[in-house]
């Protein structure tokens, strides 16, 4: 099943391109559920078989992730925190987790915007303060292109090991969990000392 999914995305990619690539991280950056994780190694697969450019892959994913936070960035500069808090909930952004958001980025300031775009959870979430805020656009773009360039070539590494494996290629159900158990631990880790521990619910 694993095979059959990772061949029809690749197919997908070959004919979608770059295009494709960066609409999807432009959709993962919104509030819809779709890891970049999943998104970005496939095409590096891609790339290293000189089917992409790595550089090519690169560029549209940070381009895709910049404009799916800026969307995210000016709904919420103009709806504001009260209609983000009243309809949050209808699109995936319970309240919890925006008093969660903004915590973040009281904490952390413009600066968190760039740490944000390396970490889980807060990855689509930190454009809704900043908005709300009115953080200055032109910061905001800047330290998410950076974040995002980062995290994208994070991800290529990943794909060109994860292509290197030919039995999770061929979908080898052992190597497959231990791949997915080695990302959730990292992942998991990231999310405990950068996230969690600074967006949890104050006594």
């Amino acid at each position: 099943m694993f095979k059959e999914l990772l061949d029809w995305y690749m197919g997908a990619l070959e004919t979608g391109g770059y295009p494709l690539v960066a609409l999807l991280m432009a959709i993962e950056s919104s509030i819809v559920p779709l890891p970049s994780e999943f998104v970005i190694p496939p095409a590096a697969m891609l790339a290293e078989k000189g089917k992409l450019s790595m550089a090519g892959i690169i560029l549209a994913g940070t381009i895709g992730s910049w404009f799916g936070a800026a969307v995210m960035y000016w709904i919420s500069r103009w709806a504001g925190r009260p209609l983000v808090l009243k309809y949050g909930g209808y699109f995936l952004i319970p309240e919890a987790k925006l008093h969660a958001a903004e915590r973040w980025s009281e904490k952390f300031g413009p600066f968190g915007v760039f740490v944000s775009r390396l970490l889980p959870v807060v990855r689509h979430l930190i454009g809704i303060p900043m908005g709300i805020v009115k953080m200055d656009f032109r910061w905001y773009s800047l330290f998410t292109l950076i974040g995002s360039a980062i995290w994208v070539s994070v991800l290529c590494w990943v794909g060109v090991k994860a292509g290197q494996d030919e039995q999770l290629m061929k979908g080898n159900l052992h190597r497959i969990s231990l791949w997915m158990i080695g990302a959730l631990a990292v992942l998991g880790v990231l999310y405990y000392f950068a996230v969690h521990r600074h967006m949890k619910k104050r006594g």
